[in-house]
Parts: structure tokens; sequence; C-alpha cells
């Protein structure tokens, strides 16, 4: 099933033609169906940025994260947890599993991935959300809705690990729909930042355990042990890890990373937050000294992938380390609002050629998006780029091999320069919010709820000689959703 959606994902996809970037969508997906008939939360409201206010807090006072963690570890081993965090299956040699990352908005962009999920899914053991279960609070009482409900066809177990938004909840509601865990009992956090901190919400248990209902079949069942975790099989490990707020992996966590990474199995990283991402490398730091890269970088380990969520994309990397590839990947676009990537300068990090390197969208096609969202919101036509037009500019200004062929026709001109350069394609004083520093805060002012969404998720095929992973599109058009556009595909030994 997988195989044949996969050639013809390769004729459909933003490779090979605009229509297959969803360009000029004719008929609307099936995902409005499935939507419920609710508003979407407003990420510039101000009651979501107060409830919010954990992000700001950390970095002015600290990410609490690690005690906090270590107090919900030491909880699960009181009840019994196995503490080498061990999720067995029973998966035998071959299979394969779906990972999706920062699905949880709860809107158009959110559903519009699920026909395709659940099409090329259907086979699939299990799936795996990496970052971001839930936005923009992790709280229990959203999960009816932005979990149970959307998810409710899949029919196999979901894992996951959380994102920063899952833990200004305090994890609670993360850890009770998971783990099965009861909350932790309070205990106070002393000075500013205790006054001011976002403490966990009560949990309507009546209503989550009606939204249980919706996944309730026994093939859909499986806890978790704790944030973090590993998934085993004969042929791969797969490695859940926690970063918390900020990114660090508390001390406890890393010495558990440690004597699981000696496993002998070959491996992938799961983590809510990529190692690389915009041509930048931004590993995890180790409470202690030294970084996650470090532990995936060690030949010792096997460590194939490190796949990370909160950056709302797709790209890959695929990094030399001594005389082996390991495959660096982004993988946050199953459901939120896009992060651009023409704001991605011509990639070289750790030595990949930029004709090496992957991302979804293409470059053009989110500098065309973003050029026509604040031609319209802020009535200056002249921000307008087709997405040839912006095709023809992102590959002037990367000077790479354009991956979908330029019209020959296009005549770059100076209005287009100029529009390129206010959307953040070239450096500039002044830029809109796509850039890479007002972006990072800001791209909330971008969410859309129409097509093409741009979204992804990732399929992953494993056999005792190879892993395969595969990037498939969500663009919100019924042709995309009949056949999932595959966008990136890898094949990776996994012999010695």
């Amino acid at each position: 099933m997988v195989e044949v959606a996969a050639e013809r994902g390769k004729r459909v996809s933003s490779r090979t033609s605009e229509e297959g970037a969803g360009w000029r969508c004719q008929q609307i997906g099936t995902f409005k169906e499935l939507r419920p008939d609710r508003d979407s939360f407003s990420w510039f409201h101000p009651r979501t940025l107060w409830r919010s206010r954990n992000e700001v807090l950390s970095g002015l006072f600290g990410d609490p994260s690690g005690e906090v963690r270590r107090r919900w570890v030491e909880a699960q081993r009181d009840r019994g947890v196995d503490g080498d965090f061990r999720i067995r299956q029973g998966l035998g040699k071959s299979y394969s599993f779906l990972l999706m990352g920062d699905p949880g908005e709860g809107d158009a962009s959110q559903y519009a991935v699920v026909p395709g999920l659940l099409a090329i899914g259907e086979d699939t053991s299990f799936a795996v959300i990496a970052s971001d279960v839930i936005y923009p609070t992790g709280a229990g009482n959203d999960y009816p809705h932005k979990f149970f409900r959307p998810y409710k066809d899949y029919r196999a177990p979901i894992y996951a690990v959380p994102g920063n938004h899952d833990w200004y909840d305090g994890l609670g509601g993360f850890m009770r729909v998971f783990c099965d865990a009861p909350p932790l009992r309070p205990r106070p956090d002393r000075g500013l930042r205790g006054l001011l901190w976002r403490k966990p919400e009560p949990i309507d248990e009546a209503a989550l355990a009606e939204a249980r209902t919706l996944r309730g079949a026994p093939a859909q069942q499986g806890v978790q042990p704790a944030p973090y975790w590993a998934i085993e099989s004969e042929s791969l490990l797969i490695v859940g890890v926690d970063t918390g707020i900020d990114g660090l992996i508390d001390r406890e966590q890393a010495a558990w990373l440690r004597r699981t990474s000696l496993d002998p199995r070959p491996k992938i990283l799961v983590t809510g937050k990529p190692i690389y991402t915009r041509n930048v490398y931004k590993p995890s730091p180790l409470e202690g000294g030294g970084t996650i890269d470090d532990i995936v970088r060690d030949p010792a380990h096997r460590y194939v992938a490190a796949i990370g969520g909160d950056v709302h994309n797709y790209q890959r990397y695929p990094v030399r380390v001594g005389d082996r590839v390991i495959q660096y990947v982004v993988a946050g676009g199953a459901g939120a609002f896009m992060h651009a990537t023409h704001t991605i300068e011509r990639v070289d990090v750790a030595g990949v050629h930029e004709d090496d390197f992957k991302c979804y969208p293409l470059r053009g096609d989110s500098l065309s998006f973003y050029s026509q969202l604040y031609a319209k919101r802020l009535r200056m036509r002249w921000l307008y780029l087709t997405p040839s037009e912006a095709a023809c500019i992102m590959a002037d200004r990367v000077k790479n091999t354009p991956v979908r062929q330029v019209d020959p026709n296009v005549t770059i001109t100076r209005r287009m320069r100029w529009a390129a350069r206010v959307l953040g394609a070239w450096p500039m004083p002044l830029r809109l919010p796509v850039g890479r520093v007002f972006h990072r805060y800001l791209s909330e002012l971008s969410d859309w709820d129409t097509p093409p969404f741009f979204k992804s998720f990732l399929h992953l095929k494993v056999t005792p000689a190879a892993l395969t992973l595969r990037c498939f599109a969500a663009t919100g058009c019924l042709p995309q959703e009949l056949d999932p556009p595959l966008e990136d595909e890898v094949t990776i030994s996994l012999t010695p």
C-alpha cells in the first residue's frame, strides 16, 4: 500500500509541479467534515499570551522542567513502572510506524493532515508524536478535541515526547493521557517565578474518560512509562527524550540516555528539539556537561537518525560523522502554523552540501505563500510573488539546483527583489514576521485555515537491513488527500 502510494506521490508532489504543491486548489479535502465545529484559539489573544507565560518566565528565572520531571519519574517508579522505561510491543524484525511533530492546534491545519495520515498509516504498528502534542499550553482539557478526536480512526497506539508547550501545564495533561499518571502533589516554588508561574489546570476526568472512548479499541491502547522512553524491536531501538522548555536534559535523564544508548542495536533518537535546523547546529545540553549530540555521534551507540519537532516544517541534513552518515531531521509540520523555509540560508552546516539538504515546503513555495499572505493583509499588491516568480528568486538567491523546474519565461525584476527582501529572503534591516528573530516569536500571526497548508508527516519502514524514511505532504486539497505527495525519501542501512 505505502510503496504504491509512494510511487504515485512522486508524480504529484511539489517537486514536480505547482499543482502538486496545492496551488490553484479547486477542491477542498474532506478534512472540513472531520474538524469540530468550534472556534480556534488566537495566538495573540491576551488570554493565550497569559496562559503561555511560562516560556518567558523560564528564560528570565530558569527552567524548572528538570526538577519537575524528576518528580514525575520518581512517582512513576513508585507506581511500579519499569525503571528502564522500555515499551515492548512484540514488533518483530520488520514493521512500520508514523511520526508527526507539533500537531495540536485543533484547527484546520491539524485536521488537514488526518486523511493522508490514516491512508498511509493503515498498516503501521504505532505512531509517535514528536513535541507539542497540545497547543497553546498542553492542558489536559484540550486533549478531547486536539488529540482523541483527530486520531480516533488511527487503529494503533500513539506514543509521544513532550514539547515546550506541553510543559506550560507542568506536564500534567501529557502525563495523565500518555502515562495514565495521577497529578503530582503541589510543591511551592518560592520567589517571583513561583508567584507568576502558571500552574496545571484541574482536569475534567469525566470529559477525559468520554474522550478516551474515541480511541477505546484494544489495538489502540498503549501506555508509556514516562516522558522519555525506548521502543524495542529486534531490528531497531527508538529512543525518545524530553527536552522540557529550554532544551536542557536533566542529570537523571542523561544517565538513562547513556545507559540506553549502550544497547548494541541501531537506534533513532526522537527529541522535542531538533539538533540541526535552519542551517544552525543546536544540540541540547546535558546537565553536568556535554550535549545530546555527543551521545548520538558516538559510533559505539549506532544512532542512524535524530528526528526532532518544535520547528514547524520539514528539513533533512545528511551529516557525515567519521565513516558514516547520520540523518538529522526536522519533522514539526503535522498541524501547527508553518515556519518559513525561504529564510534558510544556503546550507553548509556540518559540511552538508546545499543540494543534499531537503526541505518542505520548498523555499520558493514558502516565499510565495508569505508574499500572498502579507500582500493581502497589508493591502500592498507589489509584495505578491507567484510560485514561479518566487522559485526563480530563491534559485538565484541560494544558488542551488532547482528542485522544481524553473519557468524560463520569468524575468526577475527590481520589484520582485524588493518584495523578497522585505519578506526575509535577503538580509535587510526591515522585514515582516518571517525572519530569523522576529519570525521566531511572531510567526503565529501568520496562522491560516485555508489550503495550501504545507503540512507533513513521516512514514518509517523498518527491516533488519534498512530503515526507509518518507516524508508525505498534506496540502488540504482533495487531489493531494487522495494521493499524498511524497516530498522526500531516504533509505538508511542498519547493518554494521
